[in-house]
């Protein structure tokens, strides 16, 4: 039992939260570009782990026959997503059986959507992580982006009545918010950089431009000089981090970044931000504002709390559910 892809996307590949501990021997992190995108998904199927791997697809969504009943969940960029050729909602539990026929397009707004399975993908563990390392070929399914004909198998058949209910629009706006604002730090090589600089990473705007791509995201806006040529010992990389090239044009790392990289690091983005930076799209304009370690905590803070908030309310949604169709 499972799903068999009839379409292959642009990039489509199964993710997780990532695979930590391993950069030291080489290995990228990987797992998904929107971990909160992800999480709502697993929330939603009423997974316990919220980072159980889910199905990450990129720009243009595949088509896939499903051989088993299942329920279903799809965030993130908004895909038309087709059940059978008619339109279904994304953020809400989908009652799936089989033989149904889920149709995805290309991506309205945003760039990444997440397909969650209640019971999860029956994939490996590769490293301690399902997900998938397209440079070197392992994790995921055969260490790869899926093609036509493949077919992922799943854990559980699960037989479910429909579910009328679904996310508040509200927990999914950073997707949708046409003035994008991220926030970072300082980094570790601020003060590398002119005044010039400085000012300008807070003041312009800037764009991904097309090379942009879940390594690393290439900006164009200002040129962000360094004050003198000074040699960097290589570093562990982090998501989010802000290098600067001799060049000038800033690289954002994403999730398949590099283990190690050498160019200084004027800021990085902040955790809470993570999601929203991920879903900008090639040519979208958006700007950086600069704050304090302290304030960055708290809003990673307050978005853990809204997220404990939001698993409760929905496991108490299941709950009801249960008692309703026992």
């Amino acid at each position: 039992m499972g799903i068999r892809f009839t379409k292959e996307g642009f990039l489509t590949t199964i993710q997780d939260d990532g695979r930590y501990g391993y950069q030291s021997l080489g290995f990228s992190t990987n797992g998904v570009m929107d971990q909160l995108a992800m999480k709502h998904a697993n929330l939603l199927v009423n997974n316990n782990n919220v980072k159980e791997a889910v199905l990450e697809m990129s720009i243009i969504g595949p088509s896939m026959t499903f051989e088993a009943d299942m329920v279903i969940a799809l965030t993130g960029a908004d895909m038309s997503p087709k059940v059978n050729h008619k339109p279904v909602p994304l953020n809400k539990p989908l009652v799936i059986q089989a033989g149904d026929r889920l149709d995805l397009h290309a991506a309205k707004n945003g760039v990444y959507t997440y397909l969650a399975i209640s019971g999860g993908f029956d994939i490996a563990d590769t490293l301690n992580s399902k997900s998938t390392a397209l440079h070197v070929g392992i994790g995921g399914f055969k260490g790869r982006a899926i093609q036509t004909g493949d077919y992922l198998p799943i854990r559980t058949s699960l037989k479910r009545t429909p579910v009328h209910w679904g996310l508040s629009s509200d927990v999914t706006s950073y997707i949708y918010d046409e003035k994008k604002v991220i926030h970072y730090i300082e980094g570790r090589q601020y003060d590398w950089f002119t005044d010039e600089a400085k000012a300008a990473i807070d003041e312009e705007l800037f764009q991904l431009t097309p090379q942009s791509n879940r390594m690393g995201f290439r900006l164009t806006g200002p040129m962000l000089e360094h004050k003198e040529t000074k040699q960097l010992l290589t570093e562990a990389t982090t998501f989010g981090t802000i290098q600067v090239p001799p060049s000038g044009e800033a690289i954002i790392l994403m999730a398949d970044r590099q283990p190690t990289g050498g160019y200084p690091k004027i800021g990085q983005v902040i955790q809470d931000d993570l999601p929203k930076l991920s879903q900008i799209r090639p040519g979208q304009t958006f700007h950086f504002v600069r704050c304090t370690l302290e304030e960055a905590q708290q809003k990673m803070l307050e978005k853990e709390r809204q997220l404990n908030r939001l698993q409760a309310a929905i496991q108490l949604k299941w709950k009801e559910w249960g008692h309703a169709h026992n």
